[in-house]
This record gives C-alpha cells, structure tokens and sequence, in this order.
C-alpha cells in the first residue's frame, strides 16, 4: 500500500519538476529576448550605416556629375576654337585655290587664243605644202617622161637596173665586212680561245679516257655451259629472272655473252657468273643467293665510286643522292667512254678553264661534274639525259649555273652563264680527244649522207663530198649562179646550219669552191 509519504514524496518531485520546467522557460524567453534585441540593434545600425552609403554616395555622384559637366563643357569648347580655326583655314585655303584657278583660267584663254592663231598659221601652211607638192609632182612626171625619151627605158626597167646595181653593192659590202669581221675576230678571239684551251688541256691530262663495257664472261670449259643452262633451262632461266638480263650461250668457245640496256643489271649479271663458275654449284638456290651478294658488291662500288670522284675532283656540298647517282655513271659508257670518267675529265678542264677566266672555279668544276648527271638513270627514265640531269638537279636544289650548264652543254637550251659556255667547250674537248669515242658505222654513215644533205639544199650547189671521216665538206657551186662574195655569205650559213642540225664531236670545216671553165677546140 501507498502510504502518505510516498504520496508527499511523489506529489513533492512532481512540483519541482514543474516548478524547474517553468524556471527553464522563464530563462530561456529571457534569452531569446536579449538575442532578439542585440539583432534588432544591428539591424538598425545597419540600417543606419547603408543609409549613410547611401547618402555619401548620392553626394560623391552629385559631385561627379557636375565634374563631369564642366569638363564636357571645356572639352566642347576647345573642340569649338579648333573647328572654327580649320573652318578659318579651309576657307583661306578655297579662297587661294579659287584664286589659281581664276588665273589658271586666264592662261588657258591666252593659250587658246595663240593656238587659234596657230591653226590658222598651219592650215595657211598646209596648203601652201599641197600647191608645192602637186607643182613638184608635175615637174616629176614631166621629169620621168623626159628622161624615159632621152634614155628610151620605162621607169620599171630603170628601177630594176638600179634595184640589181645595189643589190650587187650590197652583196659585196656585205661580204667585205663578213670577212673582215672573220678576220679580225679570228685573230683575236681563236688566239686567246686556243692559249685558255691548251692551257687547260696541259694541266689536266686524263691517263685513261676510253673505256669498254665488260658483256662477256670467260667460263673454263664447254661443260660449263651446259651447267649454267641447267636441267631444262631451270638455271638460266632463274639468272635471267633475278637479273633481267639475257644470256646468249651460242657456239662461241668458252664464253657466254650478256645482253641488256641496263649496263649495271649486266655488271650485277656478270659478277654473279663468275661467282657461280669458280664456286661450282650452280642451281636456284645457290643462284638466287650469288646474285643478292653481286647486287650488294656493285651497290658498294656504286658509292665508293661517287664518293671517291667527289674526293678527286674537290667538289663539296653534294647531296648524297646525287653522289650515288655519280656513282651509278661508272657503269654507264657513251661510244665507249665511260661517262663517270668522261665527266671527272670535263669538271677539271672547266675548273681550269674558269680559272684563266677569273671565274668561279668551284662553281664550273660542279657544273662540269654534273652535265651528264641524267645518263645515269636514262635507261630506266623517259626522256633525254640532259631533261633528266636539269630535273634532278632542280629536285636536289642545285644552283641555278649547274641547271643552265646541264641544259645547254649541247646547245638545246641557250647559255645564260659564261660558265655554261665552259662547260660546253669541255665537254667537247674531252669527247674530241682522239680515240676517246668510236661510233657504230651505221650511225656514221647517217652522219655522212646528212652533212651531204644539208649542203646540196643550198640554191646554186652543184655537188658537195664529205671528207676526212666527216670533219669537212667540199661543195662545188655553179659559177653562174653564186659570186665570189655570196660564197662567204653562203659557206657562214652553211656552217650555221649544220650546226643546229648535227650532233658532232670536234668541229666541221666548210669549204666551198667556185671554178669556172672555158673549153673551145681548134680544128
């Protein structure tokens, strides 16, 4: 049972629980009381601050504004004395152009008032020009009728008399003065061309100029032969495919002949025999593997070649692709001169003749070295080897003297350069060399019949004979129909013409004969 203090007891924790809620309360609402207070008193200062901003702002732009107004005012009014200033100018400026003009006017007045007079002058003039001329005409046809009496000869015929009397004159004049001109720079020119020439020639002296291309290949026995040929042709069918050149195996003893365009394909084909031959065991295999090392020997020798003939002939600064394709000449032979040799020959007569000159001796000597750049690839290129020199020689950025010399070196392209001209003369000098070239008969005898051609189409030629394998002509002319004078005229472009016709090592004597006969018999 719940006894009395126990109800005291509970009745007593009830009421100080109650009694400290309401305590907790009272306390808590006096606190949020004084928060409440402190916001409201920062509201106000804030307020109070924001309105003060406010206020020195709306001054400070007050101020501003009218900163701002009385510096605009000052602005427009300089802006005002300097336009009224220009307008001050510009109208004194109009007022002195009007001026000019007035007395430009004026001028112009007087000038056409003296050209009127002028005219008139002139239109009196004129006609009084016309009365002479039409007098003078009249005394001219009385004149020519006169004359056409006295002298029984129509004006036509005279003036063709006249017109063959001058023609004649002139025709020996002209002759005179080609020969004169001849001469004179005969004397001069050949004697200084030959010193530079012999000079040059005498520096440099090629102790081997002439080479011949190797296409035979020696074999110690018949047997061979039918060693290479193989099992039904399997060998020489493999070494024809590998190399793409042709074997010719044929009753010649001991030997088998390589034919191709591509010189160096046949030095490729060529080693790789002799390997075979003195190795002894020839089948596809071992032919496929002789002719990898062949390619790879001559592909050594085509760079030592090109490097070695830069180090000959001192010339720096090539590509090295244009030193390989120096290289690749060594292989290449032109009538039988082989054209890396042929072209290291030419670099040091230009460098020499350059030299006497007082040119620039690395420069021609670079020209001379390339001029047959293009022969290099000219079996495997379309085109004329000097197209295909000056397009490598442009692709490599070559100076534009060494394109120029290796276009005109055989007269295509004209010379722009003294050193093209050196060149030229080179190049002609080493192919002229005796012995330096031999040519196929049949394109001799092309050669022959053209310079007869080309001398028989010349009016008044009566016959004309090639000698001395080519380095002359003698043409006889018909005595009535070409005169001693027109015979220098017609020899000068006679020689033009076979110049721009014909490819030629040396030079070409022209000489024409005029002979007249009288023969009569006595009975």
């Amino acid at each position: 049972m719940i006894t009395i203090e126990w109800l005291f007891l509970i009745f007593g924790l009830a009421l100080g629980a109650f009694v400290s809620f309401i305590i907790l309360v009272s306390y808590h609402k006096k606190g949020l009381d004084k928060e409440s207070q402190a916001l409201e008193k920062e509201r106000i200062r804030i307020k109070e601050e924001s309105e003060k901003t406010i206020a020195d702002a709306e001054k400070s732009a007050e101020n501003r504004k009218r900163e701002l107004l009385i510096q605009a005012k000052e602005e427009l009014h300089k802006a005002k004395l300097e336009l009224d200033s220009d307008v001050r100018e510009r109208r004194h400026e109009l007022n002195n152009e009007e001026n000019r003009l007035y007395q430009r006017s004026e001028q112009l007045d007087r000038r056409n008032k003296e050209l009127d007079n002028k005219d008139r002058d002139i239109d009196n003039r004129l006609r009084h020009i016309k009365d002479r001329e039409a007098n003078l005409k009249n005394a001219e046809e009385e004149q020519r009728l006169e004359l056409e009496r006295i002298a029984n000869l129509s004006s036509q015929e005279a003036e063709e008399r006249v017109m063959t009397k001058a023609r004649e004159e002139l025709t020996h004049d002209l002759a005179v003065l080609v020969r004169k001109m001849e001469e004179e720079a005969r004397d001069t020119a050949d004697l200084k061309a030959k010193e530079i020439i012999v000079s040059s020639i005498q520096r440099y002296a090629s102790d081997f100029v002439s080479d011949a291309t190797v296409s035979v290949v020696s074999l110690p026995n018949e047997e061979m032969k039918g060693r290479i040929i193989g099992r039904e042709g399997r060998n020489i069918r493999t070494i024809e495919s590998l190399t793409g050149v042709d074997l010719v195996i044929d009753d010649t003893p001991e030997a088998v002949i390589l034919s191709s365009f591509n010189p160096i394909r046949r030095e490729i084909a060529r080693i790789a025999i002799e390997k075979l031959v003195f190795d002894g065991r020839i089948h596809p295999a071992r032919i496929e593997e002789m002719v990898n090392k062949a390619q790879k020997e001559v592909e050594q020798s085509i760079k030592e070649a090109g490097e070695q003939a830069v180090f000959e002939t001192g010339v720096v600064g090539l590509h090295p692709e244009i030193v390989k394709l120096l290289g690749h000449m060594k292989y290449r032979t032109s009538y039988g001169q082989n054209v890396l040799k042929h072209s290291i020959e030419v670099c040091h007569l230009s460098g020499a003749m350059a030299a006497e000159l007082g040119l620039d001796v690395g420069l021609a000597k670079r020209a001379g070295l390339l001029h047959d750049l293009g022969k290099a690839i000219d079996f495997d290129v379309e085109g004329s080897h000097i197209e295909i020199g000056a397009d490598l020689a442009r692709k490599y950025q070559e100076n534009d003297v060494v394109v120029n010399a290796i276009e005109s070196h055989h007269g295509d392209v004209e010379a722009e350069y003294l050193i093209s001209s050196i060149v030229c003369a080179a190049d002609a000098i080493s192919a002229a060399r005796p012995g330096a070239r031999h040519e196929n008969i049949e394109t001799y005898i092309k050669r022959i019949e053209k310079l007869e051609d080309i001398a028989n189409s010349f009016a008044g030629v009566e016959k004309s004979y090639a000698v001395q394998a080519g380095r002359e002509i003698r043409v006889m002319v018909q005595p009535e129909n070409i005169t001693d004078d027109e015979m220098i005229l017609t020899a000068h472009d006679m020689a033009k013409l076979i110049e721009t016709e014909l490819s030629y090592p040396g030079q070409i004597k022209v000489q024409l004969i005029r002979e007249s006969r009288v023969i009569d018999y006595a009975k």
